[in-house]
C-alpha cells in the first residue's frame, strides 16, 4: 500500500460495528478482583480471547472482506499469517462465501493448521511455504500480484482498523466510569491505532498506552526515531506481536495518540500467562497477556484509577508450556545454569548435592562426559532456587569448594542452546 495520511472516522468505525456484529460477539468487560486488589485500582479486562476465534482479528478480516466489490470477491483473497490473522480470514471466508488462499510458514503447529482449516472449511486452502512470515507473506503478495487477488493484511489497512477499532466502541459503552487507562499490546499496530483513535475523540482523558515485548520493539523504535522503522532483529516469542516493522498507517495514527509506549520482558509476559491460568482460569496466549504485564511498570500511576487492559486473544499451544515456565523462572531468578567443574573422583557429585546445593535447590539439567585423562571434568547444570536471594551463598560455596566454572545466565552466545 502506497504511503498516505490515513485517520478513522468514528462515522466508519460506527458503520464497521454494525457490519461486524452478526460475526464478532460483544465480549465481556470483566473486573479482576485479584487485579484490583494487587494494584490498589479497579482493573477491567475486555475479553477478546472469548470470540469465536479466540482474538479480535475477526473484527478486522470480516470487515475488510465484506467490503469488497462483487469482481473482487469473486477473484478470490489471499493473506500471510502465523496464526489468528489467519482464522479470522477463513472464518470471514467461510461466511461471505468467498475463496481465499492462507499462506503459512511451514513450521506452523498443526494445532493452529486445524483452527483454520475448521473455520474456512471448502472456501480456504492453506500454502505452507518457507521458515519465517516473512517468506510466507512475499509468497502472498506474489500470488496477489499474479493473480490480481485482494491481499487481506493484518493490520496496515483502513478496513482493518475501523474493523479492530470497534473494540473501542463496546469498551465506552460497557464501562460503568470514565476510564483513566487502557494498556493494549501492539503488534503491527492495527488494534492500537483503531482503539487510540475512539478514545482520542469519544475520552479524550484517557490516557493509551501501547505494550511492545521487549524483543520486538518495533513502535516504540519507531515512534523515538519519529520514522517507520524496521528492526533487523526481533524476538519472536510473543509471536502475535512480534512483527519487525508496523504499518505505515498504523504508524501515522499511533505516533498522534498513543500517550505512551512500553515494553515488557518476554520473561514477564510468561509469569503472567502462568498466574492467569493458575490463579484465575484465563487461558492467553503471549500477546494476550502482553497489557496485563504491563500493570507492574505503571504501579503507582494507576493506584486509585479504573484500568482497562485489552485481552487480545488466547491461541496458545500447550507444547510450549515448557518454554514458558523456563522463561518464566528465567525472569524471576529463579532458574540458574552454570558449568561446574567436578573432580573426576567418587563422590564428587555427592558432595556438591550435598555440601553446595541448599535445602530447597532443585537440580533440573545435568550434562556431563566423563575425561578420564583429566584432573576435573566439566557439568552443565541447571539449578532451580527457591528466592533469587539464594544465588550468591550458591555461586561463594561452589568457588570455596572448587566447584565453580563459570554462570550461563548472562552469556547469551552459550544460553541460546539451553533455552
Amino acid at each position: 500500500m502506497e504511503l498516505k495520511t490515513y485517520f478513522p472516522k468514528i462515522d466508519d468505525i460506527k458503520r464497521a460495528a454494525e457490519n461486524i456484529k452478526k460475526v464478532s460477539a460483544v465480549t465481556h468487560l470483566s473486573p479482576s478482583l485479584r487485579y484490583s486488589k494487587k494494584f490498589g485500582a479497579n482493573i477491567l479486562f475486555k475479553r477478546e480471547d472469548l470470540q469465536q476465534v479466540r482474538s479480535y482479528k475477526i473484527r478486522g478480516a470480516y470487515n475488510k472482506i465484506s467490503s469488497l466489490t462483487k469482481e473482487e470477491a469473486k477473484i478470490g483473497v489471499v493473506c500471510a499469517s502465523a496464526g489468528n490473522h489467519a482464522q479470522g480470514v477463513a472464518l470471514s471466508c467461510k461466511l461471505l462465501k468467498i475463496k481465499g488462499t492462507i499462506y503459512m510458514p511451514a513450521p506452523t503447529p498443526s494445532q493452529k493448521l486445524e483452527q483454520v482449516e475448521m473455520f474456512g472449511e471448502d472456501f480456504i486452502e492453506i500454502k505452507l511455504v518457507g521458515d519465517t512470515f516473512d517468506d510466507a507473506y512475499h509468497a502472498a503478495l506474489t500470488e496477489c500480484e499474479q493473480l490480481e487477488k485482494t491481499f487481506i493484511h493484518p493490520f496496515n489497512d483502513e478496513k482493518v482498523i475501523e474493523g479492530q477499532a470497534t473494540i473501542a466502541l463496546e469498551i465506552l459503552e460497557q464501562a460503568k466510569e470514565p476510564i483513566d487507562y487502557v494498556f493494549v499490546a501492539v503488534g503491527g499496530g492495527g488494534l492500537a491505532s483503531g482503539l487510540s483513535t475512539v478514545f482520542k475523540k469519544l475520552s479524550p482523558n484517557t490516557k493509551i498506552i501501547g505494550v511492545e515485548p521487549e524483543g520486538a520493539p518495533s513502535m516504540t523504535e519507531s515512534i523515538k526515531n519519529n520514522e517507520n522503522t524496521e528492526l533487523d532483529e526481533i524476538d519472536k516469542f510473543v509471536d502475535g506481536a512480534a512483527v519487525k516493522r508496523v504499518g505505515d498507517l498504523n504508524f501515522a495514527i499511533c505516533k498522534k495518540n498513543l500517550d505512551a509506549m512500553t515494553t515488557v520482558p518476554e520473561g514477564k509476559v510468561c509469569e503472567t500467562i502462568l498466574e492467569l491460568y493458575n490463579k484465575d482460569a484465563i487461558v492467553v496466549e503471549p500477546a494476550g497477556a502482553l497489557s496485563i504485564s504491563a500493570l507492574d511498570f505503571y504501579a503507582e500511576k494507576i493506584k486509585g484509577k479504573n484500568v482497562v487492559c485489552v485481552v487480545s486473544g488466547s491461541n496458545n499451544d500447550i507444547t510450549r508450556t515448557p518454554e514458558i515456565k523456563e522463561r518464566a523462572l528465567l525472569y524471576a531468578n529463579l532458574k540458574h545454569y552454570f558449568i561446574v567443574n567436578f573432580p573426576q573422583r567418587a563422590g564428587a557429585l555427592k558432595e556438591f548435592v550435598v555440601d553446595i546445593l541448599g535445602k530447597n535447590d532443585d537440580i533440573t539439567y545435568f550434562q556431563y562426559a566423563k575425561k578420564t585423562n583429566r584432573e576435573n571434568g566439566s557439568a552443565v547444570v541447571g539449578v532451580q532456587l527457591k528466592s533469587a536471594d539464594d544465588l550468591k551463598p550458591l555461586i561463594a560455596k561452589m568457588k570455596e569448594h572448587n566447584f565453580y566454572g563459570d554462570y550461563l545466565n548472562d552469556k547469551p552466545d552459550l544460553f541460546q542452546f539451553l533455552v
